[in-house]
């Protein structure tokens, strides 16, 4: 049941991610219409927003786009932050959309970066609690069951307030860019929705996943106290 479940969790994690890179494989093709980069794109719709504090940087890494709130930085991958495609300004956009959130002290980004300390002590230790109960025999089997639990519980949490933040991030960009005239109705609008929509499934693939993991964990300790 154990392989099920890891390959299982994997497949899922996988279908969401090739998901990702075909769709913006596609649309890093089409060019649009308004001709803006990326990098073009996210710094307009900051001074829309009235936001003059964070700069936009460019580094090497395929897809590794994403917003850094502690240094204020909106970090692009290099094809998005010279691209001027569709799938370009779409996800320099979503990620222009985390800078507003945080502007805003939108509340459940406020509670993500409160969170990230936690979560990736407990993502080390769901590795290496089955391994000192395993090898050391210092953990009975109902304390390893709980740490596990209350490990994954974190995961899980972490994972489910990560939705409405990376959701409300694609539903900014979408409306940002065709307010801001950066994208037009029809194709380009269309490419944009299907490179943030196949992004955020990767989201909910993660957070089933911490589901699957965190339920595994915790039917056994229901089944002993019973």
């Amino acid at each position: 049941m154990i392989w099920i479940l890891f390959f299982g969790t994997l497949a899922i994690s996988w279908l969401a991610s090739s998901r990702v890179k075909a769709n913006y494989l596609r649309y890093s093709q089409v060019p649009t219409s308004r001709g803006l980069t990326g990098a073009e794109a996210a710094q307009a719709i900051m001074r829309r927003a009235g936001i003059h504090d964070v700069a936009v940087v460019a580094q090497d890494g395929f897809l590794g786009d994403h917003y850094d709130p502690r240094q204020k930085r909106l970090v692009l991958s290099r094809e998005n932050y010279f691209g001027a495609s569709v799938a370009a300004v779409g996800v320099a956009a979503h990620e222009t959309g985390h800078a507003i959130q945080h502007a805003q002290a939108y509340a459940p980004l406020q509670l993500r970066m409160a969170a990230v300390g936690l979560t990736t002590f407990a993502s080390q230790l769901v590795m290496w609690i089955p391994l000192l109960g395993i090898f050391t025999g210092l953990l009975s089997t109902y304390t390893g069951l709980m740490a596990m639990v209350i490990c994954w519980g974190i995961i899980m949490a972490f994972n489910l307030v990560t939705l409405p933040v990376e959701l409300d991030a694609s539903r900014r960009a979408k409306i940002l860019l065709l307010d801001m005239g950066m994208i037009t109705p029809g194709a380009e609008a269309n490419g944009v929705n299907k490179v943030l929509d196949a992004a955020a499934w990767t989201y909910v693939a993660a957070f089933l996943s911490s589901l699957a993991y965190f339920l595994w964990y915790l039917f056994p300790l229901l089944g002993r106290r019973d």
